[in-house]
């Protein structure tokens, strides 16, 4: 008698050992190597590629098979691999003589050197410009759908899979497509959402350490790795590997959509697994290793423009919460009635967190306002809570989870958020949402029964993907993290005006202040961080052509005046900003004589959006006047002046004398279209430029929406003095000669800009480490004559590096991308703190400073990047 069939449910596929499959898809070959470089195993089809089969190249050296100028290659790359999930790459690369060059990747497995090779595509494109064009276009999204629906359409557009989606991972596991480009004709996916269980824990954990996988063909062969056990018994870990077989059931799960070939690329948002971008194409597609590296690297910026898009929603929210908290208390505490009117004190709660109805019970007395349960049901409502966690905001989405009966008035209140206002049981306000009934666009029926497959006891995924509505009755829209954030606040304020208990509201609204603080720093620290990886990457990515070179330091000019506008930006809070800070920065960084350029006008203020807009003007009117202009001659003279109109409009007027004679350009390059087009486009404002002959006068309107006139003592006065010009400045000398520099960086791409800068000052040896553990070791190895130190290594400080350099007498000066927010420790408080992102005028100065040499004024100026804690 046969077995009774076991039952088979979506945990089967956490248990498949997805990262030992011991064979990888026919698109390319794999090499693995002992620690001394000897080959121990081969996929079995490498005499396709290398000329030999594994039975040629087993147990011999490297040397026999690859050419000697490719090891070399490989030997140095394998130097380069850093952290257990790191791989490098190389392009182009001549194996084997006389055959075709291929792709190779690099990783390391255990004891092995895993070494994957690809035909290679030849394409060799720009892909620094190319990320940073698509990352221009996410920029100008104006909201989140369009975001999402912009970066699939970028990915799509580079590697032309049939169908692409964003697809974001709510916090129970499931999925939803968010974003979708596809071409006509094969219908839509958007909104649909999936179970957790079609995406496995553990290749969720994959997603999380390979930031790409490519399925190349669904129908392919997997070609077997040889031997499969290493003499220990061991099979290869493939978890990094890019060409690794797929899951049988994976495959099947394919099969049963259609697809014919599939990619995904990890959206890693704080640490976390964000979602996907996953692409499908309905036969075999495989997008060139280049093109797969660029998507990765477009990854990557667009999840730091997600982290911050996210962030910026979160401040903005909370920010606008306080001020409804900070309004309820200056009611309340001059009229202390009002918390007994429901209506008032609905309409003030319910704009910082939306609902249906209110209800308070202070006492034993309630009163409601809204949408709300019966009486006696209210009352069932608080004994409930009662028994919650004293003291803390309670919410939930399903008011049936803690009150048996609750479907009875599901429809007025489904869901509740209770903030507590008294210390002992027990005072509430409850705010009540109605029940959503929601139609779920399920993928397929999460809940149809699974049976036996080809493959076994396993799972068959579904068969169907047709819609699949599921009616979620009996919840309300759930409270969000940000809106029970909030709660919190108002619960503090509720507190202090019932039991007038001020040291202690007093201390929570501090708190409250201090995250909100912090947050600001965050943002600021991302931002700056992010201004300083892309100018890393345009510098390290430019290669030795003057042309090249030239469009490099402009650009790099473009990006460090953002970066000033926002210093000014976040030293205001996000809030407006004055703008004669803004044209004493770009006039100092740029002519340094503020003499030769006027500027005159009443104290005004811009709104960030403006103020960054109008830093990228001047620049370019300050740069394009140095070189071309009245700014190019000694005796030449800028005036820029600006006053308010009848209707609040801000006027700017820009004139030049003096200079050589003007013609109009007769061909508009990117400056001059940021002069004509940037405050027409970017504010809804005018533009006029006259090429006259005596010298050029523009005429600029900026809208009144965006412009603010200071209050009395809000026009502070102007901490900027001075500042390092951008433009091409004489080499300070090399006042590092001979000495070894400490680095401590944590981001790649900021490190080595930053080593360039300190091998031009003229030092003989930078050393540099990521993590404090690693900065330790290099001290004890070799002391250093001076070290920089960057203040935040992601969730830790350099503080430590710090006490050990200081008790070994060794000079440092710290970095940071937080302003004026960094804060450092008693004993550091006297140190130079450079803030990112790096320049060589800035590193000089603080050199110089440093060293208590004299500055040279004339070549480097006093930066107001460069400060003392």
């Amino acid at each position: 008698m046969n077995e009774p069939l076991q039952s088979v449910d979506l945990t089967n596929c956490d248990r498949e050992p997805i990262h030992i499959l011991g064979a990888i898809q026919p698109i390319g070959f794999l090499i693995a190597l002992t620690s001394d470089w000897m080959v121990a195993r081969a996929s079995a089809n490498v005499e396709t590629w290398l000329g030999k089969g594994p039975e040629e190249i087993l147990g011999r050296p490297l040397a026999d098979v690859f050419c000697a100028e490719a090891i070399h290659d490989l030997r140095n790359r394998t130097i380069m691999l850093r952290g257990p999930d790191s791989v490098e790459r190389l392009f182009s690369v001549e194996v084997v003589p006389g055959r075709p060059p291929l792709d190779i990747a690099l990783h390391l497995s255990g004891g092995s050197v895993v070494i994957e090779g690809e035909p290679s595509s030849g394409e060799h494109q720009d892909s620094t410009s190319l990320v940073r064009s698509m990352i221009g276009r996410l920029d100008q999204c104006t909201d989140l759908n369009t975001f999402f629906r912009e970066g699939a359409r970028q990915v799509r557009g580079l590697t032309g899979f049939d169908r692409v989606m964003v697809y974001r991972f709510a916090p129970d596991g499931s999925g939803e497509v968010v974003g979708e480009a596809c071409k006509a004709g094969i219908g839509t996916f958007f909104g649909l959402r999936y179970p957790a269980s079609d995406i496995p824990q553990q290749a969720r954990e994959l997603y999380k350490r390979n930031l790409l996988r490519v399925i190349a063909d669904v129908d392919a062969e997997p070609v077997p790795i040889v031997p499969q056990l290493d003499p220990t018994g061991r099979p290869l870990d493939l978890s990094l590997s890019m060409l690794r077989a797929v899951s049988p059931i994976h495959i099947e799960y394919l099969r049963n959509m259609g697809v014919g070939a599939s990619m995904s690329i990890s959206i890693m948002v704080e640490g976390r697994l964000w979602g996907l971008f996953a692409c499908h194409h309905y036969s075999p597609r495989c997008p060139s290793f280049e093109r797969r590296s660029v998507c990765e690297l477009f990854s990557q910026m667009f999840s730091m423009r997600l982290e911050a898009r996210e962030r910026q929603e979160h401040v903005a929210y909370e920010r606008r919460a306080r001020d409804i908290s900070d309004q309820l208390l200056g009611a309340i505490a001059s009229n202390e009635t009002l918390l007994q009117d429901p209506e008032w004190l609905a309409d003030i709660l319910m704009r910082a967190i939306p609902a249906d109805g209110m209800g308070i019970w202070i006492a034993g007395s309630y009163a409601f306002s809204g949408v709300t349960p019966p009486t006696e049901e209210f009352r069932r409502i608080i004994r409930a809570l009662n028994g919650t966690a004293a003291g803390k905001v309670f919410a939930t989405d399903h008011i049936g989870s803690i009150l048996d009966g609750a479907g009875a008035f599901a429809s007025t209140a489904a869901g509740m958020l209770a903030i507590p206002i008294s210390r002992s049981p027990r005072d509430y306000v409850v705010l009540f949402r109605s029940e959503l009934v929601r139609a779920v666009r399920w993928g397929g029926d999460p809940h149809k029964p699974v049976e036996y497959g080809p493959n076994g006891p396993r799972l068959t995924p579904r068969q169907s993907f047709e819609e699949w509505k599921e009616l979620v009755q009996g919840k309300s829209q759930p409270f969000s993290p940000a809106e029970l954030r909030v709660a919190e606040t108002l619960r503090a304020t509720l507190i202090e005006v019932v039991l007038r208990l001020a040291d202690e509201a007093t201390a929570e609204r501090q708190q409250a202040s201090a995250r909100q603080e912090m947050l600001i720093a965050e943002l600021n620290h991302r931002v700056r961080n992010i201004l300083g990886v892309i100018r890393g990457l345009i510098r390290q990515s430019q290669p030795d052509e003057p042309a090249v070179r030239d469009f490099v330091r402009l650009v790099d000019g473009r990006i460090h005046a953002l970066a000033r506008a926002h210093n000014q930006i976040t030293d205001d809070h996000w809030g407006p900003a004055p703008m004669q800070a803004l044209i004493d920065a770009e006039t100092a960084a740029i002519v340094g004589d503020k003499e030769r350029l006027v500027s005159e006008g009443k104290p005004l203020l811009l709104k960030p959006q403006a103020y960054s807009t109008l830093a990228l003007l001047l620049h370019e009117l300050v740069t394009n006047s140095t070189k071309y202009g009245s700014l190019s001659v000694p005796d030449g003279r800028t005036r820029l002046g600006w006053h308010l109109d009848a209707k609040g409009d801000l006027q700017l007027q820009w004139s030049e004398s003096g200079g050589p004679p003007v013609t109009p350009p007769k061909r508009k390059g990117f400056g001059t279209t940021i002069i004509e087009r940037s405050i027409p486009y970017d504010l809804g404002g005018t533009a006029e430029i006259t090429y006259d002959p005596a010298g050029i006068r523009a005429q600029f309107s900026i809208p009144a929406r965006h412009v603010v006139e200071p209050r009395p003592g809000q026009a502070r006065p102007m901490r900027l003095k001075r500042s390092a010009p951008d433009h091409p400045q004489a080499l300070p000398g090399p006042i590092l000669k001979g000495q070894t520099v400490l680095l401590v960086e944590d981001s790649l791409i900021i490190a080595l800009d930053a080593e360039d800068i300190l091998y031009r000052l003229g030092a003989e040896s930078v050393v540099t480490a990521a993590t404090i553990e690693a900065a330790l070791d290099a001290i004890e190895t070799a002391r250093p004559d001076l070290a920089l130190l960057d203040i935040n290594l992601g969730d830790r400080n350099s503080f430590p590096i710090a006490h050990r350099l200081n008790d070994l007498g060794i000079p440092l000066f710290f970095a940071t991308g937080y302003g004026e927010q960094a804060q450092l420790p008693m004993e550091h408080r006297s140190r130079i703190v450079v803030q990112k992102p790096y320049t060589l005028e800035i590193v000089a100065r603080a050199v110089h400073e440093l060293t208590g040499d004299p500055v040279p004024a004339e070549r480097i100026g006093a930066d107001r990047s460069v400060t003392t804690g």
